[in-house]
């Protein structure tokens, strides 16, 4: 019998990435989810992919911390040999003119959204080169396309994100490691919980399929990505927005 996938989605207790450990673990992946804050909802969804007989297994660490990162990627050695595929999906959000935002929270934003990134996937990159196989998929913004008012920072950390995303896939595919993005619209997340009624409805009209996207709709895209249908796509950025741009 073929030895199940190992993925490792991190920000995994809530939103798009529960819902990404989800849809791995009815592939057949072997998920780890990793949280910072979230514990009890990661243990609730571990309990919730164990009843249904699934593969799960959690742990917490800061993205932002380099040290814990290498940690969690020396267990994930230890007990899997590493991980197949690695979801870049922690992330936080800041709204506001950017003549008011505080050094602390622009700091905060790109230490959690870029450097993130950056701890993890140096964590685990190199037993992915080792073997000659990996995939990673990074979580960006439509805003880090396109950029959006009163969410300057927030979408220069997601553009970042796509460029890392094209520079590494250049660097990692003669070592057959795959890199992609996903470029979220508008999801019905915790994240967008401060947006108005009114506000949410400007939005889903500018959008061509005239509706708010589901954690599912990013959730696909990743599976989609770290399978053999996108086996010959890498530098990739793919944008999961309902035609909002």
């Amino acid at each position: 019998m073929k030895e199940a996938k190992t993925v490792l989605i991190t920000g995994a207790g809530r939103g798009i990435g529960a819902e990404t450990a989800r849809q791995f673990a009815r592939a057949g992946y072997n998920v780890v989810v990793h949280y910072y804050k979230s514990e009890a909802a990661a243990r609730k969804l571990r309990a919730e992919l164990i009843d249904e007989g699934l593969s799960a297994h959690i742990f917490g660490c800061d993205v932002r911390d380099a040290a814990a990162v290498s940690g969690m990627a020396a267990w994930a050695r230890n007990n899997f040999g590493g991980a197949d595929v690695l979801v870049n999906n922690a992330g936080v959000s800041a709204w506001g003119l950017f003549t008011d935002t505080a050094p602390e929270e622009r700091r905060r934003v790109l230490d959690v959204n870029l450097h993130g990134v950056f701890n993890v996937t140096h964590a685990f990159l190199p037993k992915m080169i080792e073997r000659k196989s990996g995939c990673i998929v990074n979580i960006s913004s439509i805003w880090g396309v396109s950029g959006a008012s009163c969410e300057a920072v927030y979408s220069a950390s997601k553009a970042a994100v796509i460029g890392f995303t094209k520079a590494l896939a250049r660097e990692t595919g003669p070592s057959g490691v795959r890199v992609n993005c996903i470029a979220p619209g508008l999801i019905k997340t915790g994240m967008n919980a401060d947006f108005t009624k009114e506000e949410i409805g400007e939005f889903i009209a500018k959008t061509a399929l005239n509706k708010i996207g589901k954690p599912a709709d990013i959730a696909a895209a990743a599976l989609f990505l770290a399978g053999d249908g996108a086996r010959y796509m890498t530098g990739q950025v793919l944008c999961v927005d309902g035609g909002l741009f």
